[in-house]
């Protein structure tokens, strides 16, 4: 994934409503911006523009059905976003244990 993808897909899935949305359209096997509506605190123009950004990052994708439009997730793209994300956490991981272990030998080596 380039820079701009990355920061694409942190932006996505960095929002509590389209997790919510993910979560919703996975154990649904998909949904309209009407069905997903009724089940959040925010309004069917609201979640229409919340699957515009996960479709855009490539999380979802639509079929048009009728006059509306069904979402389900597409999981091959998401399994590779979980990779690269958790990817991320692992290197601050170690970031962090880097940091704690500095921070350790520096209080190890205080008089007192």
């Amino acid at each position: 994934m380039s820079t701009a993808i990355d920061d694409d897909l942190w932006s996505a899935v960095g929002d509590p409503t389209r997790r919510r949305m993910l979560d919703l359209l996975l154990a649904d096997g998909g949904g309209t911006s009407t069905t997903l509506s009724e089940r959040l605190p925010v309004t069917r123009q609201a979640v229409a523009k919340h699957l515009v950004v996960l479709d855009r990052i490539g999380l979802v994708h639509m079929t048009p059905t009728g006059r509306e439009r069904r979402y389900e997730v597409d999981e091959a793209q998401l399994a590779r976003a979980v990779a690269k994300l958790s990817a991320v956490g692992a290197t601050w991981d170690a970031r962090l244990q880097r940091i704690q272990r500095i921070a350790e030998r520096i209080q190890r080596s205080k008089p007192g």
